[in-house]
């Protein structure tokens, strides 16, 4: 087998391959040899069949399996024979072949970029972090105590916030319609439950008025024969109840699971410790992606960097699709954000590369363990359905690695934080969750950024 390389232009390789047709004859004559050990025909023994019996009955079906093999090999020798490292699945084009005569193929690659890190304790950060705000903690108590209020019969006229008790019957051009008659209905004034403009219709009524509410269903309401018709609602109010918040005490603690109100506070305070600590993270990691971008500006391989964009296109025209196309996105042609976004497709792969590499090098791994708390925390956002997660990617190799890569990048992103000079800076609570892009944009004195396409290159390739 003769391979010659024929192009070596950056990360791109094409390599000739020549397989001479005395090496394709005895592949061909070994597999031969091996169906004869075990072929049955009619009128002889297993085994026993003459060989050119043999040749006549499967040469011509095997001939495929033999040329694949033969490229298969000869593919795999010009890789491993110069430790190349492909980027894709190479691509093979059969030059020439014909019975008798030798196979010649090409093979075509892009290979990976050999990538030296830069020195990694020249990278200076600010990590900012921020004290709990005891306000938010109180606010955090007042919203819960709102979610388990009670209320009580008052004598006076309603006003938001209070809760209706009525009898209404529905109805369009004077006949009731279907489904729009309720008696007893508690109703909570201010809550948006009701069709737009009915609750307000409703303020400072007292028990016993009655009220003639009109109002048009929205265009998209689920009942297409009510919706953008005006109604009308004969509404009779029954009793007027005003809201009592839970007290902040012990008991409101025990009704959300917990032993006492300091055990309540504590979890209120480490869950907002929890949002406040991954706010931190998730902007020192996009400082430090955005330096490691600056420092390293090494080949990628065009291939990746297609098959990413391909991915943040079809992205973007689904979100457009849908009405959520990004503000900084609107007005502009697809030939201005194809080029941006491209630009952004190559800094994810070569800071996914990169991330890849120094993992690699620095034994940087994937336990089991790891594994299994990011399984517990997926099968928690499906209640009543854990079991099916965990079978679900028992079964499936590559979710399991979907799985696996946000993990190993988070470890990888720590490691490097470890060798990098990482300053704590005090902010406030505002401060901290304030978006650095938005931030800027108040600034004029600063040019304008996009900030849609920074805050996706923060991340590296999901």
């Amino acid at each position: 087998m003769q391979v010659t390389e024929t192009n070596a232009d950056g990360l791109k390789r094409e390599f000739k391959v020549v397989v001479p047709a005395s090496q394709l004859q005895t592949r061909t004559q070994d597999r031969l040899a091996e169906i004869a050990r075990t072929v049955k025909l009619p009128g002889f023994r297993p085994g026993k069949v003459p060989m050119k019996i043999v040749q006549q009955k499967y040469t011509a079906a095997i001939m495929g399996e033999v040329l694949e093999q033969a490229v298969n090999d000869g593919t795999h020798n010009a890789i491993t024979e110069r430790n190349l490292r492909p980027a894709a699945q190479p691509k093979v084009e059969i030059s020439s072949y014909a019975e008798g005569a030798d196979l010649e193929f090409t093979v075509a690659l892009e290979i990976l970029p050999e990538i030296t890190p830069m020195d990694f304790s020249t990278i200076s950060l600010e990590r900012e972090k921020a004290e709990i705000p005891a306000e938010e903690i109180d606010e955090t108590l007042k919203n819960i105590a709102d979610r388990n209020e009670s209320t009580e019969t008052v004598e006076r006229a309603s006003a938001s916030g209070d809760v209706v008790v009525i009898d209404f019957v529905g109805k369009q051009d004077g006949v009731a319609f279907p489904g729009g008659t309720a008696e007893g209905y508690a109703l909570k004034l201010g809550s948006n439950t009701f069709i737009p403009g009915f609750e307000d219709q409703l303020v400072g009524k007292s028990a016993g008025d009655t009220a003639t509410v009109t109002v048009t269903f929205p265009e998209g309401y689920g009942n297409a024969e009510l919706a953008g018709k005006p109604a009308e609602f004969d509404v009779t109010v029954k009793e007027v109840k005003a809201a009592v918040p839970a007290a902040i005490d012990d008991e409101l603690a025990k009704k959300v699971g917990l032993d006492s109100l300091d055990a309540l506070k504590g979890a209120i305070s480490e869950e907002i410790g929890r949002e406040l600590n991954a706010i931190g993270r998730n902007k020192v990691k996009r400082a430090l992606l955005d330096a490691l971008a600056a420092g390293h500006d090494f080949q990628v391989p065009a291939s990746m960097v297609e098959q990413e964009f391909e991915t943040i296109w079809k992205q973007l025209e689904t979100d457009r699709e849908a009405g959520r196309l990004d503000p900084s996105d609107e007005g502009k042609d697809d030939d201005t954000l194809k080029a941006e976004y491209k630009t952004l497709a190559e800094r994810r792969v070569r800071l996914g590369l990169l991330l890849a590499e120094v993992g690699q090098k620095n034994n940087v791994t994937v336990t089991q363990d790891d594994l299994n708390k990011a399984l517990i925390e997926e099968a928690r956002r499906y209640p009543g359905q854990e079991h099916m997660v965990f079978q679900y990617y028992k079964g499936n190799p590559d979710a399991l690695n979907a799985l696996r890569a946000p993990i190993f990048e988070e470890k990888v992103v720590d490691f490097i934080l470890e060798l990098a000079k990482v300053t704590d800076k005090p902010v406030s609570a505002a401060e901290l969750r304030k978006d650095p892009d938005e931030a800027e944009a108040t600034d004029e004195a600063k040019p304008k950024k996009k900030a849609a396409a920074k805050k996706k290159a923060a991340d590296t390739a999901e």
